[in-house]
């Protein structure tokens, strides 16, 4: 492999038809290179579709009431029910897999917004209720003061945490906000704290125009009596969210009266669920690639086999006086499998660099700007992998054409014209 005349011989053969050198070369450069761009582009896709999900926890689980479809109990159908401060120490008392428990409340309903005022400022902003866990389950990046704690909770403390535009709306810019109040509904609130979304992005903007309040200072404040709008949680690790939702279907349809079988009086949303569907579309978009790219990858290893097929007949009188001398067949097929290895490792080495080149423009292009094309990146064991593959595809192309070439027989390649 070391030996120096050997390396002279390759190149003489390969330089000898520099047109046909180079197409075989570019159909095996042309597989890695399609094989890199695909892969960094799936990754930039899959990372864009994820980034929505941020910091979120994917092994949360949300519930609300919905109007009942079957009668239970001598309770007729159509019927309306509210979750209440009691649900709250039934679920934490009686289903083990639950991490997180918060109970939450919206003003207004969901997606609603209400008119806040400070001076002569005034905006219509997203107005919640909430247990300071909720923070662990929706992560919020707190720039100034805090957020909710419990003894503002035990206390019934009027004190609020206002998103980054809320405070752009209501607040002049470099106004210190922390320990001024704001009006909502006619109820002063102090604010204690502003946040920003750890991962921005235009879907979450719309985030940053909420307001958190204390749980129980809502309830008391608004009206609400013990009424919980909805409730959030989280699985432990050890616990799957869909048996953990259907754990709290069935405390919450015993408390209320809801015939097991109502499917519809109970809505829920399982992020765990909806983060797998999107694993496995991604798994299933890099399986396709993987298929694409090889299949690319060998078109050109057997461009390159046929090729070495070619160059072993036009050196047919060549291999036939090396054997005569004394060449024995390791020699003549290492000497065709060498040749076809180099040119395989030399083209797809260079797809390889260009192709990541051009992914790491991309990235630095794409840096900073919203969308669903986001960091495409090339996984350094996936490179490997290819690059590995690559080599034995080359020693592989080689060995058909080698073997023929170790079959050549000296007396009849002596006489061959050609």
């Amino acid at each position: 492999m070391f030996d120096q005349d050997r390396w002279q011989e390759i190149w003489s053969a390969l330089a000898k038809n520099k047109v046909r050198t180079f197409l075989t070369a570019f159909g095996v450069f042309w597989g890695i290179f399609m094989l890199v761009i695909m892969m960094g582009s799936g990754k930039g896709l899959e990372n864009g579709a994820k980034k929505d999900f941020g910091s979120f926890a994917t092994n949360a689980l949300y519930v609300w009431t919905q109007r009942t479809t079957k009668p239970y109990k001598g309770l007729p159908p159509g019927r309306n029910y509210n979750f209440n401060n009691e649900d709250v120490k039934t679920l934490d008392q009686n289903v083990e897999g639950i991490d997180l428990l918060c109970p939450r409340n919206q003003l207004g309903g969901y997606n609603s917004d209400n008119n806040v005022i400070r001076g002569k400022y005034a905006g219509a902003f997203s107005v919640y209720g909430d247990y300071p866990e909720i923070i662990e389950v929706d992560p919020l990046d707190i720039t100034h003061g805090r957020f909710l704690n419990h003894n503002d909770l035990n206390e019934n403390r009027k004190v609020c945490v206002i998103g980054r535009r809320v405070y752009e709306m209501l607040f002049e810019k470099e106004e210190q906000p922390v320990g001024e109040y704001i009006q909502i509904q006619g109820v002063y609130f102090q604010v204690i704290g502003i946040y920003d979304q750890p991962f921005k992005s235009n879907s979450n903007e719309r985030d940053l125009e909420n307001i958190y309040i204390p749980f129980t200072t809502f309830q008391a404040a608004f009206n609400y009596g013990n009424v919980v709008g909805w409730f959030c949680l989280t699985a432990k690790s050890d616990t799957r969210v869909s048996t953990l939702q259907e754990q709290v279907f069935t405390v919450l349809a015993d408390r209320h009266k809801i015939h097991p079988e109502d499917s519809r009086a109970i809505g829920s949303w399982n992020a765990e669920k909806e983060f797998l569907k999107l694993n496995n579309l991604f798994t299933g978009i890099n399986f396709l690639i993987w298929i694409v790219g090889i299949g690319t990858l060998l078109a050109g290893v057997i461009g390159v086999s046929n090729i070495m097929l070619v160059v072993v007949k036009e050196r047919t009188k060549e291999i036939g006086i090396r054997k005569a001398i004394g060449a024995n067949p390791f020699s003549i097929v290492s000497q065709i499998i060498l040749e076809s290895t180099f040119l395989t490792s030399i083209a797809g080495y260079v797809g390889l660099v260009i192709g990541v080149l051009i992914i790491e423009t991309v990235n630095n292009l794409v840096k900073g700007h919203d969308g669903m094309f986001q960091n495409p990146e090339i996984d350094f064991k996936a490179a490997i992998t290819a690059t590995i593959v690559l080599i034995i595809a080359g020693a592989m192309a080689g060995l058909i054409p080698a073997r023929k070439a170790a079959s050549v027989n000296p007396v009849y390649a002596l006489r061959n014209e050609t």
